[in-house]
């Protein structure tokens, strides 16, 4: 990671190197930090990924996308659900916009972004002075692409050689944060 002091960073890499994984155990070592946002997770039934759920890192959670969804946008197999992204997703980063030390954003992609207030209050949230740690899709999208070069924002590309390391860097990178290593 770089020595500048950006406010957000964020995780890429491809699907299944464990971005959210690497999220959560660096939100385990920062007991004591007021943390809000939201988290995105598989769904799986008999051992087949069916959807994915979206949950606020205090409690309430909703459907992202599924298979048997009747109607939304199509991403894939899934149909996403706009609503729920709104209710859970959108509001996790409002709220935590006004109470918490820190935002987590996992994951800026494209089911999210189908959402238009879901990408105001991304904006919103990098704009803020409080430091965003979050994962992003590498795929090309003018919105993520956007946010990617954004100056206030460090990317950390997540692979094997360093999985084991990041949390602790993110938790490092946090901690320095909060106490003022701007």
């Amino acid at each position: 990671m770089t020595n500048h002091a950006p406010a957000n960073l964020l995780l890429t890499g491809p699907p299944g190197t464990g971005k959210t994984t690497a999220i959560r155990r660096a939100l385990r070592l920062l007991s004591g930090v007021a943390v809000g946002g939201f988290h995105t997770e598989a769904i799986e039934e008999g051992g087949q990924r069916v959807g994915f759920r979206i949950a606020d890192v205090r409690g309430p959670s909703g459907v992202l996308a599924h298979v048997a969804l009747a109607s939304g946008p199509r991403v894939s197999r899934y149909r996403v659900n706009v609503e729920d992204v709104e209710r859970i997703g959108t509001a996790a980063l409002q709220a935590a916009l006004e109470s918490a030390d820190l935002i987590v954003c996992d994951e800026i992609g494209r089911m999210e972004l189908f959402c238009p207030g879901f990408r105001a209050a991304i904006v919103e949230c990098l704009d803020s002075p409080k430091p965003l740690v979050g994962t992003i899709q590498a795929r090309r999208d003018s919105f993520l692409d956007e946010v990617r070069a954004r100056r206030d924002v460090e990317l950390l590309t997540l692979g094997p050689d360093n999985r084991d390391a990041v949390p602790g860097l993110l938790a490092g990178w946090v901690r320095q944060r909060l106490n003022g290593g701007r």
